[in-house]
């Protein structure tokens, strides 16, 4: 089940389409405005978001360009009622990948989000080898070395590795991990991801200077270079 994070202010609009985008068996997170859009990025993964143009507090083209900043290749669709040629042109600078003029109908929004995913799908399949800095992840035969020098790892820790290093710049809560590498969907009420996080620590940043994995407290885990 795709996950899809819908910034959108007009409460009419956004009912419609998360009604409709769940009744097709997506996730859907709805945000208000800019600022809870951009919480939601940095707390959380999406396999999508749609973001209307004119949002309060932070509009919908500064947004998108926030999230690209921070590496982020999730699919962007953009929404607006303005439709003009420097419109689209403008949002696709900002870095969206499809620009849907309002109003519209469900059935080709649909369709949009479909080719979207189809699109990450196959640059995903495609693209085995990972990097971060000095390391490396070959998704293929689920090696990974940083500065040469090979790494191994239990098939936790290889999980673990690879949802960081797809998701550079990201906050990870300790949900969200529990979710994705050990396919638990609520609090096991143990610190097993703090344990296997350490466990990752020491066999990547062990003898490095520059560290990869860093705690942010009371929240969870982000992957970055040291300042």
């Amino acid at each position: 089940m795709a996950k899809i994070l819908l910034v959108e202010d007009e409460d009419k609009v956004s009912s419609f389409i998360k009604k409709g985008l769940e009744e097709h068996h997506y996730q859907v997170d709805v945000a208000k405005d800019g600022i809870a859009g951009l919480t939601n990025v940095l707390q959380d993964s999406y396999d999508l978001i749609i973001l209307d143009v004119m949002l309060p507090l932070i509009n919908g083209i500064d947004l998108c360009k926030q999230i690209r900043q921070k590496q982020s290749q999730v699919p962007i669709l953009m929404l607006s009622a303005l439709g003009t040629i420097d419109d689209k042109v403008t949002g696709l600078h900002a870095g969206a990948d499809d620009y849907l003029i309002k109003p519209f109908h469900f059935n080709e929004l649909l369709a949009r989000i479909e080719a979207l995913l189809r699109r990450r799908n196959m640059a995903e399949t495609t693209t085995h080898l990972l990097t971060f800095a000095d390391l490396k992840l070959d998704t293929w035969d689920k090696t990974a070395e940083r500065a040469g020098k090979k790494i191994t790892l239990t098939a936790k820790e290889y999980a673990l590795l690879e949802l960081f290093m797809r998701n550079p710049g990201k906050l990870l809560s300790r949900e969200y991990m529990l979710e994705k590498v050990w396919g638990l969907n609520f609090d096991t009420g143990t610190n097993m991801v703090d344990v296997y996080v350490n466990y990752l620590r020491n066999k990547v940043q062990k003898g490095f200077n520059n560290k990869l994995i860093h705690t942010v407290i009371g929240m969870g885990y982000i992957m970055k270079v040291q300042q």
